[in-house]
């Protein structure tokens, strides 16, 4: 099992200042230095509360499996549930639920991913795939993943990538964050 939390800054590339929060909490924009295939992932994120902000301005950040494929995270409570919202895999997928909690609330994502398939001449022969449960009930489940989402820092490929918690300039905090290879 791969933590990667306060107490285990190590896994991560950012410097120490960048990642944590006076309360050592872990800060948007942080990528895993370990890149992995399929696995199943446990995190904790905490969302802000900006009355201000409207639509992707809201405490927008997004966690990439494999730094290709973006489960959204924005504070979308009271909302739809779509594509581009909360649980949302972005421009692919709506959440079958809307489980989004108020900002200032710790909420949770897990999910199994599973890689892509390439054949020796680097061709894709089966599509990713991964199932999310947000706030412990499932919202996607088995979801194909054709392609990789919008603003994808790794290129889809038969590489393994790195877990990456995008930073859109909103403040969302994460903690408690486990990944486990399969």
């Amino acid at each position: 099992i791969v933590q990667m939390n306060r107490n285990y800054i190590d896994a991560l590339r950012q410097s120490d200042e960048k990642l944590k929060t006076e309360n050592k909490l872990l800060k948007q924009g942080v990528t895993s230095k370990q890149k992995f295939g399929s696995y199943k992932l446990h995190l904790e994120f905490m969302l802000s509360y900006m009355p201000e902000a409207r639509g992707q301005g809201w405490s927008n950040s997004g966690c990439y499996h494999q730094g290709r494929y973006e489960v959204q995270i924005l504070d979308s409570f009271g909302l739809e549930g779509v594509d581009h919202e909360c649980g949302g895999i972005y421009e692919i997928a709506s959440p079958k639920v809307n489980m989004c909690f108020p900002p200032l609330s710790w909420q949770t994502y897990d999910a199994e991913f599973h890689a892509a398939h390439y054949n020796d001449a680097g061709k894709k022969t089966k599509n990713a795939w991964i199932t999310v449960l947000h706030n412990g009930v499932k919202i996607h489940e088995k979801q194909e993943l054709d392609r990789a989402t919008r603003a994808h820092p790794v290129d889809e490929g038969p590489e393994d990538g790195p877990i990456y918690l995008q930073d859109h300039s909103n403040p969302v905090r994460f903690r408690n964050i486990w990944l486990e290879p399969i």
